[in-house]
């Protein structure tokens, strides 16, 4: 199958998926190397699987790189993931931004260095005007965060006498959360085999479809991304109502 002709097969492509990118250690003990050098290979297949949602027109993709949890790794594992975060910034913002790629971060930042802050900042502004596709990061981010954080923002302005504690609403709350400008997802990704969310966008998953593969992050290629995009293909997304209507594939097998 042709890369035009896998697109054309596709009756229904995600706006937004969302990935918990997780084995990259595993990946490296598997083949006897450090774990750092499983996480320099995820940061590969990061390119592979952006340029594939380019391709499929998919708008948004939000990758799961550090966990409000992930601090509690060891020391020099925490080091070094910052450091290859560092080196990502460095190396990978200006093809972005040939792309039309928009780079944007979610997280607490706070406990990043200073200098780290600043990339991010830096790459935000300077892809900003870009109006292809999203790449979000988060970084030092987690679910519980973003919706207590949300919650804390909302009371702020009930005490200021902006907004009475009554016209809060699921509405006002999203706009305090993050992503609240962009699509929810569509498709959540899990690599490596465990099937659990892991404390991601807890709220704006509400509605996603869910895909689990047993591929480390590292051999997450094209090929795998196009299976997943195949699965959600395949989903009845329904948002609580009932089926009152055949899909136009069980139509067309029904007719076979």
């Amino acid at each position: 199958m042709t890369d035009n002709s896998a697109v054309e097969a596709l009756e229904r492509i995600p706006r937004h998926v969302a990935i918990i990118m997780d084995g990259n250690n595993r990946w490296a003990k598997s083949r006897g190397l450090p774990g750092v050098a499983g996480h320099r290979a995820g940061v590969e297949a990061i390119r592979g699987v952006l340029r594939t949602c380019r391709k499929f027109g998919v708008e948004t993709l939000t990758l799961f790189a550090f966990s409000s949890e992930n601090w509690n790794r060891p020391s020099a594992e925490v080091a070094a993931l910052m450091q290859l975060f560092s080196v990502y910034l460095n190396s990978e913002v200006k093809k972005l931004h040939e792309d039309n790629v928009r780079l944007r971060f979610i997280g607490e930042r706070a406990r990043l260095s200073a200098a780290l802050q600043k990339k991010m900042a830096n790459a935000e502004e300077f892809t900003g005007d870009n109006t292809g596709s999203q790449l979000v990061i988060a970084v030092d981010y987690g679910g519980q965060w973003d919706i207590v954080n949300a919650a804390r923002n909302l009371a702020a302005r009930v005490e200021r006498g902006e907004l009475r504690a009554e016209q809060i609403n699921a509405a006002l709350f999203d706009q305090a959360s993050a992503l609240s400008d962009l699509p929810k997802p569509d498709l959540l990704i899990r690599t490596a085999g465990e099937q659990r969310i892991s404390n991601f966008l807890l709220w704006q998953i509400a509605y996603a479809e869910l895909y689990f593969t047993d591929t480390y992050w590292p051999d997450f290629n094209e090929r795998e991304m196009l299976q997943a995009l195949q699965a959600f293909d395949q989903r009845e997304r329904r948002f609580g109502a009932r089926d009152t209507a055949p899909s136009l594939k069980s139509e067309a097998a029904g007719n076979a």
